[in-house]
């Protein structure tokens, strides 16, 4: 039946293309040398279509409205001799590195073809400049900019500003570098934070260099030198070689003919530029699309975007994307019970969330992974939640400077009594139960409670490893090896054996299919990607705060691209409405005392004889609360007494760190070292304003 109806639509559409040939003949001496492209926005990799909607803006028929149509497009103008090549106009492309990548690689078969690429543009950022350079010329408007500046990454710390506001951030974590808390917690940006940030602007710099290094035929020196001495104008930009002519739009003809000689020996005439819909007009029978008579394997495309959150939940409430488990565990049940669908590909493109929403997705692509061949792709970030959820594939794909891992987790709550205090707010609170009151936003936690909560990071984290370890054929301690909150790209990620490939959306789908026993070079990619629907701050907000567990990356850092401060601060005010850190993203957790009312020693003095008083005593729960939390997010009570007793100088360090504070200590810019000889000293930090032991040696 279906190669019958095949013939009969193919044949009605012969007939179409027989009745209007004689048109399509006169359109062919009006054939465009030059197909012109627009590249906007972010251009998904599959173009998803929708239902007509009333005063819907029309795209332009130049406008690119998926990788997979223009991979096809460009095929056939590789293909026409009568085709000298194409113009890319580029306009605020907020495109992934992975796509823009393969956005390139589209560049550089177009030209092996022997076809001329030529991009336009009037204000290029750093990534799209990176992009045209692997056309053959970049064409500036004369008054535009290249704002080739190179990379930043900004870190915020809001503790000392809670702390002056009358609120107390509270927060127990899990791995050393899971510094999603810090932002809350610390007056300064950590080192640890530090240290992560300048590996990804290395990173992604490199990338940058080595592209204009190849595009432009320059140095790697040279080009730094040339970004050291950005932005630019046009003009200037020109004068230093890093484009080849400023024009309007409306001028490129003319520039286009002085370029290249006509095809074939042809008279040379004004190089016609137009969109591919014109191109396709103009060919006898082009633009029927034949349906093929054998059916194509199909891919199902799940995409998890954005922070992941329990309950029913896809859209953006105030540019924050939510992805709820129910939804997404609907789209990955319907694709796996889809008999047209022999393979899913889950893109992930999150920093992770709520700890058991991402549990929930886990189960529901392990339950998919045993019908269907399950792949998970990522070209942007799957940290956190996002890693977890996506070990229950048979394989996980990431681009190459992708961000990967995260692996941690962490709880905690802000304590507004200050405030409250302030304003002359009075509150009373009365519980049945000890820990009845953990997350009341009106006082700190009590020590019991602490406890308990440490206990729960500690067992999630746990967890988690055991998760990473049968995943990916690891064991528990090399799985730790490789959390503790540390990320990756998708090539270390790679190595570390995180991931299994790294390559592109289509190698994913590719793979998804021999892994379900359908290889082939053609497919078709079916989205389950669910309907974007109104989402409400406030239903964000009610599934956000009913969280109490967190894998979740410092997701608003974005290396080079827009500021992600708005939807940090809009995360601050979702956590304190919310009673809990439910979205807050930091590290070192900033808390006051183990008990209310207790006496917060004041002076690095205090601080250290406490300290040593409480490790003589044997009183580690105690002295745990006096570390810096760098040393509390690696330690428990339990684990520091057992170091206490088993190291064999312990005894021989109290001692002299008790000399060394009878003599006094220096303190500079909050920080205060006590010599204990050798060249050693203990050193404490100050965190909101407190002093911490920072470190006994």
């Amino acid at each position: 039946m279906r190669v019958l109806l095949a013939l009969i639509y193919n044949g009605l559409l012969a007939v179409k293309g027989l009745l209007a040939l004689p048109l399509r003949l006169i359109r062919l001496r009006r054939r465009p040398q030059f197909v012109r492209y627009s590249l906007q926005g972010d251009p998904p990799y599959l173009y998803q279509r929708r239902r007509r909607q009333l005063f819907r803006r029309k795209g332009s028929p130049s406008d690119v409205r998926s990788l997979e149509e223009l991979r096809a497009q460009f095929k056939q103008l590789i293909s026409d001799p009568d085709v000298r090549g194409v113009v890319v106009v580029i306009e605020r492309l907020r495109a992934s590195a992975a796509k823009r990548e393969a956005v390139a690689d589209l560049f550089r078969q177009m030209r092996s073809a022997g076809k001329l690429v030529v991009g336009y543009a009037v204000h290029l950022t750093n990534g799209e400049y990176e992009l045209l350079c692997s056309a053959d010329r970049i064409v500036l408007f004369s008054s535009g900019r290249l704002e080739l500046t190179g990379f930043m990454a900004e870190a915020t710390a809001l503790g000392l500003a809670l702390q002056r506001a009358g609120i107390a951030a509270h927060f127990v974590r899990r791995g050393q570098y899971k510094t999603a808390p810090e932002l809350f917690t610390l007056p300064a940006v950590s080192e640890v934070q530090r240290e992560t940030l300048e590996r990804v602007l290395d990173d992604r710099f490199a990338v940058l260099v080595s592209a204009i290094a190849q595009g432009r035929q320059l140095t790697e020196a040279q080009v730094r030198a040339k970004v050291d001495r950005g932005p630019y104008t046009a003009k200037r930009a020109l004068s230093e070689g890093l484009c080849d002519a400023l024009l309007s739009e409306e001028e490129l003809p003319d520039y286009l003919r002085s370029l290249r000689s006509t095809p074939n020996g042809s008279s040379p005439r004004e190089p016609a530029i137009a969109p591919f819909t014109a191109y396709v007009r103009s060919k006898p029978f082009g633009g029927l699309s034949w349906k093929p008579i054998k059916r194509q394997p199909r891919v199902a495309w799940v995409p998890l975007h954005g922070l992941i959150v329990a309950g029913e939940m896809s859209g953006s409430p105030v540019g924050l994307g939510v992805a709820g488990s129910k939804t997404i565990g609907k789209a990955l049940k319907a694709a796996a019970e889809d008999q047209r669908c022999q393979a899913i590909v889950l893109d992930v493109a999150s920093p992770g969330g709520s700890a058991l929403a991402s549990e929930l997705i886990l189960d529901q692509v392990r339950r998919a992974a045993q019908k269907k061949a399950v792949v998970v792709y990522t070209d942007q970030v799957a940290a956190s939640g996002g890693y977890l959820a996506a070990l229950g594939a048979k394989e996980i794909w990431a681009a190459p400077h992708a961000i990967v891992g995260s692996i941690g987790v962490f709880a905690g709550k802000f304590d507004f009594s200050e405030l409250l205090e302030r304003l002359g707010i009075h509150r009373a609170i009365l519980t049945r139960g000890q820990n009845a009151g953990i997350f009341s936003s009106s006082r700190p936690f009590t020590g019991p409670e602490r406890e308990v909560l440490e206990a729960e990071v500690e067992e999630t984290y746990q967890d988690f490893l055991e998760k990473v370890a049968k995943a990916r054929g690891k064991t528990i301690e090399e799985a730790h090896q490789r959390g503790e909150g540390r990320i990756f790209s998708g090539a270390e990620a790679m190595q570390l054996g995180l991931v299994d490939r790294t390559g592109g959306f289509e190698g994913a789908c590719r793979r998804a299919l021999e892994l379900a026993g359908a290889p082939t070079p053609t497919y078709q990619v079916v989205s389950y990607a669910p309907a974007a629907r109104r989402l409400s701050l406030l239903a964000a907000l009610r599934e956000i705060s009913s969280s109490q567990l967190f894998a979740l990356w410092d997701w608003w850092l974005e290396i080079g691209g827009e500021s992600w401060l708005g939807k940090m601060l809009l995360f601050l005010l979702l956590a304190c409405l919310g009673g809990l850190g439910a979205c807050a993203t930091a590290e070192r957790a900033q808390t006051r005392s183990t008990e209310i009312g207790a006496i917060q020693p004041e002076t690095s003095d205090q601080v250290l004889g406490q300290f040593l008083d409480a490790a003589e005593k044997g009183d580690f729960d105690s002295a745990y609360q006096l570390l810096a939390g760098s040393w509390r997010a690696r330690y428990t009570p339990a684990r520091l007494k057992q170091d206490f007793e088993l190291e064999p100088r312990a005894k021989e360090l109290v001692g002299r760190a008790r000399s060394a504070l009878k003599r006094g200590g220096r303190e500079a810019g909050g920080v205060a070292e006590y010599s204990i000889g050798d060249g050693k000293a203990v050193r404490l930090v100050r965190e909101n304003g407190v002093f911490k032991i920072a470190s006994l040696e």
